[in-house]
């Protein structure tokens, strides 16, 4: 690809990976009135474990000014936006959360809803700026099907958070089963974009100090089991439309993925058969997933490192959407210029651009045109991105409140 992007250029950013939530005042708002007292009982109850959520850097979920003045200084002119405080009747942060049990459901979905007639709010305050990610749940499929229509309809481009299971929610279908299928057909009719966040489908760890070391290595793996899912049992195959998304989970580990399961469907393909295993009609598939992958599945690849970088061409420089985590303690704020400029300074910039700006647009539906004056006066210029930095910034963590309130997010 030739260099054809003037140096003094800004590019317009759009990360593909933000979060933001309302607090539970607001929440309550927008809470179907016959939930009311049950929030309030809940609420009373409520204990906050992120301090992050309960210091003055809460206010970057939803207060404009704050929020938008670091991101104009990151150079980060529009975002994709998932959930990240914890709506109402959730028993922790949205992406930790297990899918709801039939006891809770009730509750859980009013809460999920809550957060998305919040997030509609919120997004059309600046519109052009921001996309929002709604939540559903899949413990009802027709219930499934109106929230994705209602998100939709409502002008959440971000389209839909999608439940990961974890292997031992048996109380929720596996994503392979075919009562999805009604799900899938509605999202593909819609162009609606259907985002796994990595976070989430890890199982319980259990109460023991190893147990956040076994999360934080093996939370890739679970990222990944939807991909690996709905390929083998023929879903993308089913619905060639579907727009897939995975997000913060890097990218450099598809390659390997991908050479994996084709060097298996290959086998199998010829042979019908995997050792001692035998595959019946309906076991094998007529493409590989390199295919399936190229024709459904785009990366939101937050704070990519140099190996995730390095993999752009071998995943499709098409499906590469750069993102900032913000506002989270491991995304690049504050220093993400000095981030762009390690990762992308020996890049062609029509690369970077697309990385950057073209291909989150395309997905997610962001006007770029009427990005662009604000991108005029924010976004980094293509030959500040093309200095390297000499020496890597320290990331100061912000100071925390002595006399934080732990109760809840007010």
């Amino acid at each position: 690809m030739s260099t054809a992007i003037e140096a003094d250029h800004r590019y317009t950013i759009i990360s593909a990976d933000c979060h933001a939530g309302g607090s539970h005042a607001a929440y309550r708002g927008y809470l179907d009135p016959q939930f009311l007292d049950d929030f309030d009982a809940w609420r009373e109850k409520y204990r906050n474990p992120y301090r992050d959520l309960g210091d003055n850097r809460r206010l970057r979920n939803w207060d404009n000014d704050m929020r938008n003045s670091q991101q104009e200084a990151d150079g980060i002119a529009a975002e994709v936006v998932f959930p990240n405080t914890v709506p109402p009747f959730f028993p922790s942060f949205v992406l930790f959360a297990k899918p709801p049990t039939d006891a809770e459901y009730a509750h859980r979905r009013a809460g999920a809803q809550a957060h998305n007639r919040w997030l509609v709010d919120w997004c059309n305050e600046f519109p052009a700026r921001r996309a929002g990610v709604g939540q559903i749940f899949l413990n009802n499929i027709d219930d499934a099907i109106q929230d994705v229509h209602w998100i939709k309809d409502h002008g959440l481009r971000g389209g839909i958070l999608l439940p990961n299971i974890a292997p031992d929610v048996t109380w929720v279908k596996p994503l392979y089963d075919p009562i999805y299928d009604p799900l899938w057909a509605v999202c593909e009719d819609l162009e609606i974009p259907v985002n796994v966040h990595s976070g989430t489908g890890n199982p319980d760890y259990g109460p023991y100090p190893t147990s956040m070391l076994l999360y934080i290595n093996e939370v890739i793996f679970y990222t990944q089991r939807p991909f690996v899912q709905l390929t083998l049992s023929g879903v993308f195959e089913r619905f060639p439309r579907l727009r897939f998304v995975m997000t913060e989970a890097g990218c450099a580990w598809v390659p390997p993925l991908l050479n994996q399961l084709d060097t298996v469907m290959a086998g199998i393909g010829q042979t019908g058969a995997a050792g001692e295993i035998r595959f019946t009609e309906g076991g094998t598939l007529p493409k590989l997933a390199t295919d399936y992958f190229r024709q459904n599945v785009w990366m939101g690849v937050s704070a990519p490192g140099a190996a995730d970088v390095a993999a752009r061409h071998t995943i499709g420089l098409d499906r590469f959407m750069w993102g900032s985590d913000y506002p989270h303690d491991e995304g690049t704020h504050p220093h993400t210029r000095e981030h762009l400029r390690a990762r992308f300074s020996n890049v062609d910039p029509a690369e970077v651009q697309m990385m950057l700006s073209t291909n989150a647009a395309d997905l997610y539906g962001f006007d770029l045109e009427a990005l662009r004056p604000l991108a005029a006066q924010i976004g980094p210029t293509v030959a500040e991105v093309r200095t390297p930095i000499d020496a890597v910034p320290e990331k100061t963590l912000p100071q925390m409140s002595s006399d934080m309130d732990t109760r809840a997010i007010t």
